[in-house]
């Protein structure tokens, strides 16, 4: 009976991704579409975070009286050899706190968000993105072991581009959330690293058991393993030099950019490291360079604070500089105080986050202009406007790159595996949103004409297309006299009039005599 009540838990983190699941559908089949869906993907967004929230305090008021819960294994991953893999949920002080923190400030953002975004045309889809990462950030929070928090860490990812990209018409916020999504492409290969060399030489990624193995082991493989989270960490939460693309990353709706960018998914990198402390103690060359890490990114987010002139950048660099305290506190072994610090700062930014829209109408006075000593300084303003040159490094070795590898891929499809292979110059189905959204606003129409093919595949399929469509429009799509229907009923007619002839007696004689001579 425990084991059934404790696989009801995985509910927890399943709640929201239902509730996302649920809200597509309802777009894709049109019966929650537009103004009039508005109400019923709002009571399915806030009423799953809501549940999620009370089963959090629940539990943590359950675990502070009656002890923690520790690891609770849903089911058997993986099991190769001496390589095994769970999927399982950790139920301790560290995870449920900030998972019931973290739900909250959901929670009161998608609430904030139903009038806020109220008869945007991307209403559902901003809700739809919203409940996907809470279950991603559910996922990393409450993970037993790397494998499950990878999966949450890819989908926070993910929900972070598309929401960055939530006014895709505009080339500025895609080419924003290009570069947030390559450069945190960086950290997951550090990620992977840390899980591969965990499964291959230890055996196993749960918490409980890289700490022990750690004490156990200390060495070469419990170092990579640290570097690698640690890598991730540090790109997840924007420390330097890694900080470039956070700046860039609000061009989403204001709710959005709170939520991510300042009271949760920021703080996914701070977690990771509070998990990853007790190891940190034993290294202490890594725990010195996380130190330095933090202090480079008070430091570089104190002085781009200065010169800006908008509240969502000023909030960023005050969140980047909050982050870096925190990762400082880490490094030093003061983890309780990094701790209190995330959830305090966590729900102070949220709140100054969802003020910001009302801004000009609380404040009656302009900002304050820079310190005199800096104004002075023309060099260092200088460097400030040019964010000291990490957007540039950033594009020059991430976004460039990688924009290049994929066009050089897109010219061998087209050259080498299209022409091998075959590609129709034109289809009858929607390849991109685009096109659907431009089908649906008339600017588009679909051919019914047979594709032209090439290479070794598309010659053949072309001719059977055309095999296809000849039959299709002269049987099938005709009328009944002429068409298949008409072919059927002469065929109908002939069978009965050779039934007729053969319940003649002479011509049942002649097959008795024929049948005869066959079987003698």
């Amino acid at each position: 009976m425990i084991e059934w009540l404790h696989r009801l838990f995985v509910l927890i983190p399943l709640l929201p991704l239902l509730a996302g699941v649920w809200i597509s559908l309802g777009v894709i089949f049109k019966w929650n579409r537009g103004e009039q869906g508005e109400p019923e993907t709002a009571v399915i967004a806030v009423g799953s975070a809501f549940l999620v929230f009370i089963a959090l305090l629940s539990l943590a008021i359950y675990s502070a009286f009656n002890g923690s819960l520790g690891t609770i294994i849903i089911s058997r991953w993986l099991e190769s050899g001496n390589i095994q893999a769970s999927v399982s949920l950790l139920f301790d002080t560290l995870s449920l706190s900030l998972a019931s923190v973290f739900s909250f400030i959901i929670l009161l953002t998608l609430r904030f968000s139903v009038n806020y975004l109220h008869r945007e045309p991307s209403f559902q889809r901003f809700f739809l993105i919203m409940c996907l990462f809470h279950a991603a950030m559910l996922l990393i929070v409450l993970a037993g072991n790397l494998m499950v928090a990878f999966v949450g860490w890819e989908l926070a990812g993910i929900s972070s581009y598309l929401l960055i990209s939530y006014s895709w018409q505009r080339e500025y916020a895609s080419t924003n959330a290009t570069r947030a999504f390559v450069t945190n492409r960086v950290g997951d290969a550090g990620f992977l690293l840390a899980i591969f060399m965990a499964l291959i030489y230890w055996g196993n990624c749960d918490w409980e058991a890289l700490l022990v193995q750690s004490q156990a082991e200390p060495g070469l493989v419990a170092n990579v393993i640290v570097l690698g989270l640690t890598l991730a960490a540090a790109i997840k939460s924007a420390q330097f030099p890694f900080s470039a693309w956070i700046s860039h990353a609000l061009e989403g709706p204001t709710p959005s950019s709170g939520v991510f960018y300042g009271s949760v998914m920021v703080h996914a990198g701070v977690y990771l490291l509070l998990r990853l402390s007790p190891m940190l103690e034993q290294m202490p060359v890594i725990a010195w360079l996380v130190g330095v890490m933090g202090l480079a990114t008070v430091i570089y987010a104190w002085f781009l604070a200065q010169i800006q002139t908008d509240i969502k950048s000023s909030l960023i660099f005050s969140t980047l500089m909050q982050v870096g305290i925190m990762v400082m506190a880490i490094a030093a072994g003061w983890t309780s105080l990094a701790f209190i610090h995330l959830i305090l700062h966590a729900i102070w930014r949220i709140y100054q986050f969802l003020w910001s829209p009302s801004f000009l109408q609380q404040t009656f006075n302009p900002a304050p202009a820079a310190p005199a000593w800096f104004q002075k300084n023309l060099w260092l303003h200088n460097a400030c406007l040019q964010r000291f040159w990490l957007d540039r490094l950033a594009d020059t070795f991430l976004v460039k790159p990688t924009r290049l590898l994929a066009h050089e891929a897109q010219v061998f499809d087209q050259q080498v595996v299209d022409r091998l292979t075959g590609t129709p110059s034109h289809t009858n189905v929607l390849s991109t949103l685009v096109q659907m959204q431009a089908l649906q606003a008339g600017n588009l129409q679909l051919s019914n004409q047979v594709g032209i093919g090439s290479g070794i595949f598309g010659k053949p399929l072309q001719r059977l297309a055309e095999l296809m469509e000849w039959f299709e429009e002269r049987l099938v799509l005709k009328s009944s006299s002429d068409g298949l229907a008409g072919l059927a009923k002469i065929l109908g007619e002939r069978a009965e009039l050779v039934e007729t002839y053969l319940r003649q007696p002479r011509y049942m004689l002649v097959l008795i005599a024929a049948t005869l001579v066959v079987v003698l």
